[in-house]
């Protein structure tokens, strides 16, 4: 008997590792899985861009109004996300993920046959609650099943998000072109679909989200750095207000400013929005291999003469500057992810909801002041004003410390 112990441990031995390496790689499938609800989620988001020029006509709504539904939007889904990080970090509540994306599904599809503004607003509150309660929960898990390369792991999970944002203005644009504002409604079926099989999915997602990983456990026993914490949501913040502005103003600036086709919103939309995604995935391999604090330093800088190229040059040549300009802004979306993870390690769940949440959120809070800008001296006026923001970003994060969690 006192033999059986370690040689039953020797035996095992090279299980264990085969089992702890098997965790040391990307969980492919349940990124996957999670890739697609991040999707299905945001294209909502992008959406809402498209559908404002309208939604402005159908209610006579002036500039600020339809920013305010921006505002709303952003305020809900994203500044409380930190809560349900909290309670994500506190214990795990995956049947969220299926719940979250049918409420947020269910705000959207219904806005375009609401009564009134009134209306309008209440679901888009009800949109933006689905989308806070995903978002923190898919990020723990995705961190959870990343690996060792956390910032090209995740960046293939923000790939699903930010190609949902990117799908969501030309989808929208179709369906509105043919249905009016009521085709929001088209957008319900996916919704219901991804719900429910993530509903199904259930069990395997919590059996593997659930599995101790070594990598979670050393993460967990670092140092918290709220400061550094606090520096970081400002620069996403400034990142933005500048990524809002751009959404929120290109397709009135094209149709009112420039008298372009109202067909052109979705496409613009895209080039912005789609070259974000592929920045976010090819901006994770370099971050892992730079470090994430450097490369969200110099990423803002390397954005800003693309955003004044667009608004200096015309036609087919400011297309190719709008879609430059999104792909070097968003490349650092996932990397900032990564990057409060290192900041606030005890609290990751947490630290996703402040960076994708609150951060952003609070960016969306500028674009209530663009839009009263864009009243009183023009749609163009704040284009510029968003267009110039990297720079501050960049300003910021040249204060962010090394984290004590990872080496950078």
């Amino acid at each position: 008997m006192a033999d059986s112990k370690p040689a039953a441990l020797q035996a095992a031995g090279p299980v264990l590792a085969a089992e702890v390496g098997s965790r040391a790689r990307p969980n492919v499938k349940l990124i996957g899985l999670l890739a697609l609800g991040h999707l299905v989620i945001d294209v909502n988001g992008g959406a809402l861009s498209a559908l404002l020029p309208f939604l402005k006509d159908a209610h006579g709504l002036s500039y600020a109004q339809a920013a305010t539904i921006v505002l709303v939007s952003t305020l809900t889904s994203s500044i409380i996300q930190p809560l349900f990080g909290y309670l994500s970090d506190q214990t795990g509540r995956r049947w969220l993920l299926p719940v979250s994306i049918a409420l947020a599904g269910l705000g959207f599809g219904l806005t375009g046959v609401a009564p009134s503004y009134a209306a309008i607003l209440a679901l888009v509150v009800l949109s933006g609650i689905g989308t806070a309660a995903f978002h923190p929960e898919g990020y723990k898990t995705a961190t959870g099943v990343a690996g060792p390369k956390k910032a090209t792991a995740i960046g293939w999970f923000s790939l699903g998000g930010n190609v949902g944002f990117a799908l969501g203005p030309p989808v929208m644009t179709v369906l509105v072109m043919s249905l009016g504002v009521a085709g929001t409604l088209g957008l319900l079926a996916p919704t219901l679909v991804t719900a429910a099989l993530f509903a199904m999915m259930l069990p395997l997602i919590a059996r593997t989200s659930a599995a101790p990983r070594p990598a979670v456990a050393s993460a967990r026993a670092g140092v918290n750095m709220p400061r550094a914490m606090a520096l970081l949501m400002l620069v996403v913040t400034l990142r933005s207000w500048s990524t809002l502005g751009f959404t929120t103003f290109v397709p009135f600036f094209y149709i009112d400013v420039l008298k372009q086709d109202p067909r052109l919103i979705g496409p613009l939309l895209f080039v912005f929005l789609g070259s974000g995604a592929l920045g976010s995935v090819f901006g994770g391999p370099i971050a892992d291999r730079l470090g994430a604090r450097a490369f969200t330093r110099w990423v803002l800088l390397a954005a800003l003469p693309f955003g004044v190229l667009f608004m200096l040059t015309d036609g087919i040549v400011r297309f190719v500057m709008l879609g430059i300009f999104g792909a070097i802004l968003t490349a650092s979306f996932s990397v900032s992810v990564v990057l409060a993870q290192a900041y606030l390690p005890k609290n990751a769940g947490m630290a996703s909801g402040l960076i994708v949440g609150f951060a952003v959120g609070t960016g969306g809070l500028a674009v209530t002041l663009l839009g009263v800008v864009a009243d009183h001296y023009g749609v163009a006026t704040a284009l510029w004003i968003s267009a110039l923001m990297p720079l501050a970003g960049f300003a910021a994060a040249r204060t962010l410390p090394a984290p004590r969690a990872f080496a950078q």
